[in-house]
């Protein structure tokens, strides 16, 4: 009588699928890294504009909001102390630049108040941001 006995393999893990799942983890993480990059100013309704461009180079972001406080990097300031953090927090930089986040609702003289407050500390670099989109 012959005995048949099966060879037991031994179990193991394919590599190719877990490899598709590694770089499509990768791919969402570096997805999600760069789209989060720009957005560091507070929630604002920011005025549309058709020409609008995102300077991505810039290291500080200021946000004015309709009832006029403002907020460097989402600390809280005021309008005397705006000149001092900005100098403060730019001073590694050996050419700062400022993302400037103001509400549409904001009064006009209120802005250049900020803006003044911007050069004072000697940052000449300035982008006030808007919405990309038609004019309405």
């Amino acid at each position: 009588m012959k005995v048949n006995l099966q060879i037991i393999k031994k179990p193991r893990i394919e590599m190719l699928p877990l490899i598709d799942i590694v770089f499509l983890l990768l791919v969402f993480f570096i997805y999600a890294m760069l789209s989060m990059a720009v957005h560091r100013g507070l929630p604002v309704i920011l005025p549309s504009s058709s020409t609008a461009k995102i300077d991505r180079h810039l290291v500080l972001s200021v946000t004015v909001k309709a009832d006029g406080t403002i907020y460097v990097d989402k600390e809280q300031v005021s309008l005397e102390s705006l000149t001092g953090t900005l100098k403060r927090k730019a001073r590694s930089e050996k050419a700062p630049g400022v993302l400037l986040f103001a509400d549409r609702s904001l009064p006009y003289q209120k802005l250049f108040k900020v803006l003044d407050q911007i050069r004072i500390a000697g940052i000449k670099r300035i982008s006030l941001q808007a919405e990309a989109g038609e004019q309405p």
